[in-house]
């Protein structure tokens, strides 16, 4: 795949720009006018981003997925979208009238497009999601202008220990999907200009080669623009912040009987126009 507008990848934690079939660390390559922390790229994008136009690759050949960190790695936020695919939520019984149901991910368990996961959980499930980049500063932004806030599209999976998440009286949706590794995301972040159609992507996910999710963007019930105004409508969102915008139907515990990923199983995530996640997955460290 020879990628001609640029996209911003982690490697060796450091950021760097894919574009024409090669690579360009970003300190290196601007002189230290700007940072190799993406975080830092996320609070002035606007110039960073013009400015990565214009650069040639310092190295040819992409980075192998093994060596990608996450692509956004400090996030001051993270917001999670549940119940946002209609399929998805009938297949659980939920209503999906009134507003989007909303939780956090704690950005500790954010992770790159090839991390190992460790099964720590005997009901661990799969969630391919569409993650939107907030890039500039949204406070009170209205359903229009929410694409002018996202800077950046990626592939994320939230990854869910249901035994957890389903403890106790009331779930617990952000403890049952936080352990470690538990987000990767990646392999890029991709600027929304530069997909086929950023309101209609394809969707999917597969587990040792068989299809378990398959959709469009275009399917959710609470579009990434109107994600953006109705939690900017109660906090601001930073650059940096990170909102998964909601999973398909055909997750593992609502098939009959239910599938759970165990130690050797392969899952790959897959956004059109976005590339896509391998994430292995083995027993817990001793």
């Amino acid at each position: 795949m020879i990628v001609d507008s640029p996209r911003l990848a982690v490697v060796g934690g450091r950021a760097t720009l894919v574009v024409d079939g090669g690579t360009a660390d970003v300190a290196r390559a601007s002189g230290g006018r700007w940072s190799s922390r993406p975080r830092e790229l996320l609070d002035d994008w606007d110039p960073f981003w013009e400015w990565a136009h214009g650069v040639e690759p310092e190295a040819p050949g992409l980075p192998a997925l093994e060596d990608l960190g996450p692509p956004v790695d400090e996030p001051r936020q993270v917001f999670a979208i549940c119940l946002n695919y209609r399929a998805h939520a009938a297949e659980g019984g939920y209503d999906t009238s009134g507003l989007p149901q909303v939780f956090t991910k704690f950005p500790s368990c954010l992770a790159g497009p090839a991390a190992a996961v460790e099964v720590l959980s005997p009901r661990l499930d799969w969630e391919v999601e569409l993650v939107a980049v907030i890039g500039r500063r949204a406070d009170g932004v209205p359903e229009d202008r929410g694409w002018d806030h996202v800077v950046g599209l990626m592939v994320g999976q939230d990854i869910s220990a249901r035994d957890v998440q389903h403890a106790g009286a009331a779930p617990q949706w952000g403890l049952g999907k936080s352990f470690r590794r538990f987000g990767p995301i990646g392999p890029f972040l991709v600027d929304p200009a530069d997909v086929p159609d950023r309101d209609d992507l394809a969707i999917s996910c597969a587990v040792n080669g068989e299809t378990m999710q398959s959709a469009r963007t275009s399917h959710l019930i609470w579009s990434v623009p109107e994600l953006v105004a109705r939690l900017s409508s109660v906090c601001a969102l930073y650059p940096g912040d990170l909102v998964f915008t909601g999973t398909p139907a055909g997750v593992g515990n609502r098939r009959k009987p239910p599938v759970y990923l165990v130690p050797g199983d392969e899952l790959v995530s897959t956004v059109e126009g976005l590339g896509e996640l391998r994430n292995r997955f083995v027993a817990p460290a001793s």
